[in-house]
């Protein structure tokens, strides 16, 4: 990474002479999606430097068990958020979707950049290129480390197996290629996108066929909270469009309790000031299910002398100074009250006895 030399003695934020510290993982995609944010704060900020800090994480350290048996809220989290608290780092980037619904106290989500695709993709064995889950002999092997997926593609799929694979995406992809183990592997496309490796993506899986985890395929940039310099400068990164789709999705998550070792999934469709959110929750082999869709009015963009919380209120976790606040309260509203209809209709009994059969 190339660093920008300090050309100012302070910016219009109050930094003095400063270098930006910002935190990642690091695997490769990691560090792609870290730069992207860095680049686009350096287009804001030229005369500021920022040094990335590369941490292993929990997840990364422990590729010999499935990631909703670990037990870990913060599996590619914890140890990012204490270099932040140690102020070892002013900022980190995540993977929104790997970022628990309830931050640590201190710490709050300063922007959300805009998502790419949040949908699942199908990565072929070479031997099965051109086919689709539809086509590939019957009993093929998928790999997958999401109960999530597993659970809506046994539905979808009864005639397919599937079996849990970890590792970064580079091991992953080399495990397919290079071992007779799988026929397929499913990952987020967003990730293989950014990594420039589109043409490995055989198919991408609709709403229809698999719905996508809370947050996935965006980028959220956490800081500490009482850093109003940091906070102000990542803000302008905030996409009001997806600021909103999040919130929903994560109050939902949070009101259900739920996390990595329960298949939780949804949607989000922001059209014409109407916020569209589809939420689900299954049962570890697919068997039951609970799926709903309800809509809210929302406006994603700023209007002044707006009656309203304050900018630093924070929703699900989300400082969002630029979105409108009203927006954001119908937002989270709307993933409480989805959430409030699935549990009345039985979701809370079907996440319970799938918590107790991951955990056993």
């Amino acid at each position: 990474m190339a660093e920008v030399v300090l050309q100012h003695s302070q910016d219009k934020n109050g930094f003095k002479n400063q270098t930006i510290r910002v935190g990642t993982r690091k695997s490769q995609l990691a560090r792609i999606q870290t730069d992207s944010v860095v680049q686009m704060l350096k287009e804001r900020n030229p005369h500021l430097c920022f040094e990335i800090v590369a941490l292993s994480t929990t997840g990364d350290k422990i590729l010999d068990t499935a990631l909703s048996k670990i037990g870990e809220k913060s599996l590619f989290t914890k140890e990012l958020e204490n270099a932040l608290e140690r102020n070892e780092v002013d900022l980190v980037v995540h993977s929104l979707k790997d970022l628990p619904t309830s931050l640590p106290p201190g710490f709050t989500i300063g922007a959300i950049c805009k998502r790419e695709n949040p949908n699942d993709a199908v990565v072929f064995h070479p031997k099965h290129a051109g086919k689709t889950l539809h086509t590939l002999p019957e009993k093929s092997v998928i790999g997958t480390s999401s109960l999530r997926r597993t659970a809506q593609l046994k539905r979808k799929f009864p005639q397919l197996q599937f079996r849990d694979i970890r590792g970064n995406l580079n091991t992953r992809l080399k495990k397919l290629d290079e071992e007779e183990d799988f026929s397929a592997i499913v990952l987020a496309a967003a990730g293989l996108r950014r990594m420039g490796w589109d043409s490995r993506i055989g198919q991408v899986l609709s709403p229809t066929d698999c719905l996508y985890a809370v947050g996935q395929g965006a980028l959220a940039v956490e800081v500490r909270a009482r850093d109003q310099e940091i906070l102000n400068m990542v803000s302008v990164l905030h996409d009001g469009e997806t600021v909103l789709c999040c919130i929903a999705e994560r109050a939902f998550m949070k009101h259900l309790e739920g996390g990595c070792s329960v298949p939780i999934a949804v949607n989000t469709v922001l059209k014409d000031f109407q916020l569209y959110l589809t939420g689900a929750v299954y049962s570890l082999d697919g068997s039951e299910s609970l799926q709903e869709t309800m809509q809210a009015s929302v406006n994603c963009f700023p209007q002044e002398n707006e009656d309203g919380p304050s900018d630093d209120i924070q929703h699900v976790g989300i400082t969002a100074k630029n979105v409108l606040p009203s927006a954001q309260v119908a937002a989270e509203k709307l993933g409480i009250e989805l959430a409030e209809l699935l549990l009345s209709k039985g979701a809370e009994h079907i996440l319970s006895v799938a918590r107790q059969l991951n955990n056993a």
